[in-house]
Order: structure tokens, then sequence, then C-alpha cells
């Protein structure tokens, strides 16, 4: 696979669309309180840092970092194309943001998940990249519908 990874390019009218499946991907999910993607104008806010995958020039994933506190971030808006599910994109967009917060010195970054079946695959790329359990985090609240998970990160010097 050859994935190029590179900050949102807002311009590209692909990118509108593409974030807009993913909200539409949620919906059947759990109910509106318990869905906590970020749309389009929420991720263009608040220092929220995002990335796209490409093949070629498909797009193939996305994945952002929002700030929650200084020190610590929360992933985002982590999406593969579903034709491209299971080929390594998810791994190689994730590694690239934590790549990025390990430069920035960030020490911890959490996420929230579903708990349902749709979300096993993203919570075991998770859990393979060091992802544990962690209680709610920032705003959130217990929830069933919802799994909190973090990495507390070695930052290089």
């Amino acid at each position: 696979m050859n994935l190029t990874i590179s900050p949102a390019d807002w311009d590209d009218p692909r990118l509108p669309a593409f974030l807009s499946e993913h909200l539409r991907e949620m919906e059947p999910t759990a109910p509106p309180e318990s869905r906590h993607a970020l749309d389009l104008s929420g991720l263009q806010t608040g220092g929220v840092r995002v990335w796209i995958g490409h093949l070629g020039s498909a797009l193939a994933g996305t994945v952002a970092l929002a700030p929650l506190t200084p020190g610590h971030e929360e992933l985002k808006s982590m999406r593969t194309a579903p034709d491209l599910r299971g080929h390594g994109v998810a791994g190689a967009l994730l590694q690239h943001a934590l790549a990025d917060a390990r430069a920035r010195e960030v020490t911890r970054v959490s996420l929230e998940t579903g708990s349902m079946d749709f979300f096993a695959p993203a919570r075991a790329l998770y859990g393979r990249h060091g992802f544990g359990p962690c209680p709610p985090f920032g705003r959130y609240r217990e929830d069933p519908n919802s799994v909190f998970m973090t990495l507390e990160l070695a930052v290089r010097r």
C-alpha cells in the first residue's frame, strides 16, 4: 500500500462528502446524544489537526487530533473508505497522528468510540496500538453506547 498522508485540504470538494458519509454511517449505531463525531465545521476550529490519506488520487481515510488540555488530545474522525477497510489505512493514519502528537510533546491521546459490534474493528485497532480502557474524559459522561480509551505517550527528546 502506498498511502500518502497530508494535512486536510479544505478546498478539496471530495472531503465534505467523505466526512458527511462518516456521520451518516454513525446514525444507525446509537442515539444522537451518543454520537460524538465532529462535522466539517467542528474539524475546522479550535486547533483541530486533520490529515487525509490518499491512495493515488483516491481519498482513503481521515484522522484528526483535537486539543483537550495541555498535553492531552483526543483522537477524532478516524474513517477509512469502506472499500479499503482491512488494508492498513487506519493503522497508517493512526501512527501518523500519534507521531505528530509525540513530536509536539503531547503526553496522552484519548478517544471515544462506540460499544456496538460495528466498532469492534476500531477497538481492536486501538488496542493493538497500545490504547487501553479509561473513564470518560473532557465533556464525556458514562454512556452504555461509548467506550473510552487512552494512550500515554513517551515523548522523545
